[in-house]
């Protein structure tokens, strides 16, 4: 073989090695749903983090707190706009040691001082003055947000003098009551109510036991009936808002009582602490995501036996705890870890899926100093937009580093998928089956293939997955002159033709005439 031929040889081999495509049939049970979510499944959380939170030598939480975060920023009122309406959930780690000043009986009604000691996460109690509260509420009615908002549950308690960071004692309502007579006051919406955080199991910095936790659970359940004796209007009561234990879930959900618990919350962080180096090569991990499943099935299953009436919520989820991984939760790859704990939170039953942050740390949503979007925000606006409430199954035997996930379409007919491709180096070749078609059958809908397919690419920028700059169909997703939100617009494909998935990237797609028994 000669110089020319080894080096035809070795070009090709590169061109074959960089192009490779690998075929995969998709299999889509259509005739019934396996799950359902909330219609408005997407939430994000505004936290109380001062600009003094800092970890691993980085304060990256800088005004996005409640106390300091600008209401009035056009971009950040535009973002959650968008959404018409997107879920917020008040709360985080420092809820557990905020007044609500309605009565005008604290003195020096301050925000989180920092403390060396004495204090939960290093900060002093917090003072919300109604101020602030009004000036949210005008935020939220503005941008026509769900709220939950989080209470203080250790109010009221006392620490154990024998059992380190257990609290004790029955909850404290009166400072809560008052809260919400000045909020139906001023004919604010509250969604839902979520009582104290992180304080079921072992607990992060303060914990109680599930029997008291039910028994105050009632204790609200009893307060929002009287408050909001309406029950159309009625806010949902949530809780326990931490990490999952077995004993104490079963424990606190059996103890419960019948129908006072509406959402079952619990909070995600298996990415590890901030400051991993390892949290790249994990979001791309198809066996490392997968890990988390089994929670996602254990919540689930605990409401089914204990609380069938109530449903599983994410109330909070960041990925990586401290204020999130530093070089990735704000780039194109944390995209993968998300829109995957979306899509496997949905197929087991979950309603609701609340991220770490709006803004604020580096998890965030929106960049906490300009508000310009991050990628996952234009992830969680086009599931918002084409993912509707009802989940399908859908099956493949290809690589596990293609993720796939589909439910009904939104507000239209047909089905919706997102496949989430983790691959450095395999772009997929999609063709889609209805698992009757696989086995003989004739099945009572129709897959004609005849319209036009909506497909949204997401890509980042230059191939660098630790791009912060995200492409919908090739192109920049980039803020207006005018600082609108880009317009998220479908390419349309022919619809007998496979679905080309890129490698590293993720697509929404949406088959109108794929009409699924499950989704008429």
């Amino acid at each position: 073989m000669n110089y020319r031929s080894i080096t035809f040889f070795v070009v090709l081999l590169s061109c074959l090695l960089v192009s490779k495509a690998e075929k995969v049939r998709v299999v889509v049970e259509g005739a019934t749903s396996i799950a359902q979510t909330d219609e408005d499944f997407i939430c994000v959380t505004l936290d109380w983090w001062p600009t003094n939170k800092c970890d691993y030598d980085q304060c990256p939480w800088g005004q996005a707190g409640l106390f300091n975060l600008d209401l009035k920023n056009k971009i950040l009122e535009k973002a959650v706009k968008a959404f018409n309406p997107l879920r917020i959930r008040v709360g985080g780690s420092l809820q557990d040691q905020v007044v609500y000043n309605v009565r005008n009986n604290v003195k020096n009604c301050q925000p989180f001082q920092k403390q060396d000691k004495d204090f939960l996460f290093g900060f002093s109690i917090g003072c919300l003055d109604m101020k602030r509260w009004d000036e949210l509420n005008e935020f939220f009615n503005q941008t026509r947000a769900k709220v939950t908002f989080g209470l203080n549950a250790l109010i009221g308690r006392k620490e154990s003098k024998t059992e380190k960071t257990l609290w004790i004692g029955d909850w404290y309502s009166h400072n809560a009551r008052d809260l919400m007579s000045y909020t139906i006051s001023k004919g604010y919406k509250i969604d839902s109510y979520e009582l104290g955080n992180e304080l079921c199991g072992s607990g992060v910095s303060a914990r109680i036991e599930a029997k008291q936790y039910a028994k105050d659970m009632a204790t609200l359940k009893n307060l929002v009936k009287e408050m909001y004796p309406n029950p159309k209007t009625q806010p949902k009561i949530l809780g326990p808002g931490g990490f999952y234990d077995k004993k104490w879930f079963d424990t606190f959900l059996d103890a419960s009582g019948h129908d006072v618990i509406d959402g079952v919350t619990h909070h995600i962080y298996n990415l590890g602490p901030g400051n991993n180096l390892d949290v790249v090569r994990r979001v791309q991990d198809p066996f490392f995501l997968t890990q988390i499943a089994q929670t996602f099935k254990d919540v689930s299953s605990a409401i089914d036996k204990f609380a069938p009436w109530s449903g599983a919520w994410v109330s909070e989820s960041g990925g990586a705890y401290n204020s999130g991984g530093q070089l990735v939760s704000y780039t194109f790859a944390f995209g993968f870890w998300y829109l995957d704990q979306l899509g496997m939170t949905s197929v087991y039953n979950h309603k609701v899926y609340c991220r770490q942050a709006l803004t604020g740390g580096n998890y965030a949503l929106l960049n906490t100093t300009t508000f310009v979007p991050n990628p996952d925000y234009y992830g969680a606006l086009l599931w918002h937009k084409v993912m509707g409430s009802k989940v399908l199954s859908v099956t493949h035997k290809g690589s596990p580093h293609l993720r796939v996930y589909s439910h009904c379409a939104k507000k239209e007919l047909g089905i919706s998928f997102v496949f989430i491709n983790l691959s450095k180096n395999t772009s997929f070749e999609i063709d889609l089956f209805h698992d009757l078609n696989l086995n003989g059958g004739s099945p009572n809908f129709e897959f004609k293939g005849h319209k036009k397919r909506e497909e949204y690419h997401l890509t980042p920028k230059d191939g660098n997955i630790l791009s912060s700059v995200v492409l919908l169909n090739g192109t920049p997703l980039e803020l207006s002159d005018s600082l609108e939100i880009p317009e998220l617009k479908p390419k349309l494909v022919d619809g007998l033709k496979p679905i080309s998935i890129a490698a590293h990237s993720i697509a929404f797609v949406t088959i109108r005439d794929f009409n699924a028994p499950a989704c008429s």
